[in-house]
């Protein structure tokens, strides 16, 4: 399929600061939040040093490291987004013109992602509300650790998520206007 991808270099003003300072957000906390997996592997490496060489397994880092998981992967949404690293249907998708393959997101953003975003938010933030307000802990492991922090991280990577998903939107709509893709 040969398209005709120009640049935005005719965009309206508001357009390139706006969609340029999400897609930093969603950079930098991608970048941010990919640190998490430097503590969680050495917790690993500890809990198997001391479980294997020395008898003593821990109890705590179980716990410690799916809370750091979770928090990875969650975290982390907004930049696969931004990076196009989502699941979709590429045998289809790839065959379709450049203004069909935005006609498609801009209507999945719009009857898909952004409600489906929005009720997710909002279960997640009534969630972590209930989780502070009692100090939840865990019940996995008797070591109990303290979980609303990381239950915060959901409505906070929901957020992010859907700020990436408005940079998105935008760039679907630019090329549907325009009729070139947005290239940031």
């Amino acid at each position: 399929m040969a398209t005709n991808i120009k640049s935005a270099s005719k965009a309206p003003l508001w357009v390139h600061p706006v969609i340029r300072t999400i897609d930093l957000v969603g950079e930098w906390s991608g970048k941010f939040f990919s640190w998490l997996v430097i503590p969680m592997s050495f917790a690993i490496a500890y809990e198997v040093i001391s479980r294997h060489f020395f008898h003593r397994p821990t109890m705590w880092v179980y716990d410690f490291t799916w809370m750091l998981y979770g928090a990875h992967f969650m975290l982390g949404a907004a930049y696969t987004l931004y990076r196009k690293g989502h699941i979709r249907t590429d045998m289809l998708y790839v065959k379709w013109s450049l203004r069909t393959q935005k006609w498609v997101d801009v209507i999945g953003y719009l009857v898909f992602f952004f409600p489906g975003m929005a009720l997710f938010f909002i279960a997640c933030l009534d969630r972590a509300i209930l989780a502070w307000s009692i100090r939840e802990v865990s019940n996995l492991t008797p070591w109990r650790p303290a979980i609303f922090p990381i239950i915060t991280a959901m409505p906070v990577s929901i957020s992010l998520l859907m700020l990436q998903g408005v940079s998105e939107f935008v760039k679907c709509v630019y090329t549907l206007i325009r009729g070139i893709d947005y290239e940031s």
